[in-house]
């Protein structure tokens, strides 16, 4: 393989997250393969996890669900999207697949677009998904009972099902109607413990507790100048909450990537989200979450934080009130298991070097 098709969603920052430490693993195996990344995420957050060099193809290579907020879905916004999306279908394959002769790609790798997926098996291309969902899941969730949803559905799962291979890295949903499924570990891209650094940067003392807060990039904010101040306890927000605390810094204070912050934390403030919930796991970070309930992911990511990892779920009104010192002391109160490990990038990228 000399040119790898890479097609990364925009829904958040798990896709990314998931994706970034195959590439990593691609590419010290295999130094001289050319990443061509489809994404419409910003060239500076591709690049905070991408180390290697790729060219970037400044688009979204799908269709995903509208988000009100982090945690809820936009539905009549969603329906509307994804019937604009599906007009006249056979030639937005045509198109993205002259796009891949065009730039002279040899296999294609989708987390989790359907299209590149069709185009890949129109073009005659090895073509792999990996994701903890796929789209026809959560599009038949949400909008399976509208008009016209059963022939969309039709195509998203034909798309998936015709890939070589859709690798579903743990926690996953189970994707019954797909046959062509492999589990693998989880994949993660482990951050560095800088604890000491953080804390000298922030100017805070040894024994103050940090708590990194992050919803997976999509938006959210919680009334945080309402928050109560504890002695101590410092928030680490995102940067556009541009909040004004004198118990939170924003996330640009640290001058470290995320995943850095992460592993040097004392607790992760989410919602469930693969990409939040495999790194904290992944570094030993105990998690406090809110409801995501009508998510159809949520049962699984619960279920398996819940069972390798310190997790609590809180009420969403005790996130918004910020009454956070009572259930983070709770949870800090249990015990610790061994990080998880998190290996499935190299099986991955194993998987996908031997398609073409």
């Amino acid at each position: 393989m000399r040119r790898l098709y890479v097609a990364v969603s925009h829904h958040g920052l798990g896709h990314l997250a998931q994706t970034a430490p195959v590439l990593e693993a691609l590419h010290a195996r295999a130094p001289d393969l050319e990443f061509v990344v489809r994404s419409a995420l910003a060239p500076e957050t591709l690049a905070a996890r991408l180390a290697m060099p790729f060219r970037h193809i400044a688009e979204a290579s799908d269709c995903n669900l509208v988000m009100r907020d982090a945690i809820r879905a936009d539905v009549p916004a969603s329906l509307a999207a994804y019937r604009e999306f599906h007009r006249d279908w056979p030639a937005r394959v045509e198109a993205e697949a002259r796009r891949l002769d065009d730039l002279g790609v040899d296999a294609v790798f989708s987390n989790v677009g359907y299209l590149p997926l069709a185009a890949a098996q129109r073009a005659g291309l090895a073509s792999a998904a990996m994701c903890s969902l796929n789209w026809a899941d959560i599009f038949r969730h949400y909008l399976g009972g509208e008009a016209g949803a059963a022939a969309i559905l039709d195509v998203m799962v034909a798309a998936y099902a015709g890939a070589d291979l859709f690798l579903r890295p743990q926690p996953s949903m189970p994707m019954a109607d797909l046959d062509n499924t492999v589990a693998v570990p989880p994949v993660v891209q482990a951050g560095r413990v800088r604890r000491a650094e953080l804390l000298d940067r922030l100017g805070l003392a040894a024994g103050d507790r940090l708590v990194l807060v992050g919803m997976g990039g999509i938006r959210y904010r919680p009334p945080v100048e309402s928050w109560p101040c504890r002695r101590g306890l410092v928030f680490l927000v995102p940067d556009d909450w541009r909040a004004d605390h004198p118990c939170t810094r924003a996330l640009r204070d640290t001058g470290m990537v995320f995943r850095d912050v992460l592993a040097s934390a004392d607790a992760l403030i989410t919602k469930p989200g693969y990409g939040s919930y495999a790194e904290a796991a992944a570094a030993g970070v105990p998690v406090l979450t809110i409801p995501r309930a009508d998510w159809p992911e949520t049962p699984y990511l619960d279920d398996w934080l819940a069972r390798v990892a310190r997790m609590r779920r809180i009420d969403e009104a005790v996130l918004l009130n910020g009454e956070l010192a009572a259930p983070l002391a709770a949870l800090w109160a249990q015990a610790a298991p061994a990080p998880v490990v998190a290996d499935g990038a190299a099986e991955v990228a194993g998987r996908l070097l031997a398609l073409a």
